[in-house]
């Protein structure tokens, strides 16, 4: 059973007035696939707490900007510590140079445009690949 890339920030947390918070909708979403899901996010430290990733439903995997999302061994070295292969994950994710990046080592991923927050198309690129 593949697992889920969730990207965190923009996508699975949003800001709302100021503060931090789990897109339910995203959430409730997900969590009708009994699929693995990990949190990527580059996030340091201080952007862990802030964006509230140390209160997160699932396994939350960051490199902490060393390097970023945008660069193809973030991911490699994700699949490496979670002994994962490019087969076994499916991934979405907001950032177009994070997307690029992940395709480039085989990931099969879904740029998730965060304006338009568009679950339906998100669910059926999970149906699809999972």
């Amino acid at each position: 059973m593949r697992t889920i890339l969730v990207d965190a920030v923009n996508a699975f947390v949003i800001e709302d007035e100021g503060t931090f918070k789990i897109f339910k909708e995203m959430h409730d979403l997900l969590e009708s696939f009994s699929n693995r899901k990990i949190i990527l996010t580059g996030a340091n430290d201080e952007q862990f707490k802030k964006f509230g990733l140390d209160k997160m439903p699932h396994d939350v995997f960051t490199l902490k900007h060393d390097p970023e999302k945008t660069d193809s061994k973030y991911y490699e070295t994700m699949l490496k510590h979670f002994s994962l292969s490019k087969d076994d994950v499916v991934y979405f994710e907001h950032n177009p140079g994070a997307v690029k990046s992940a395709r480039s080592v085989g990931i099969k991923t879904y740029h998730y445009d965060s304006d338009k927050k568009d679950l339906k198309a998100l669910k059926d690129f999970l149906l699809e690949n999972l």
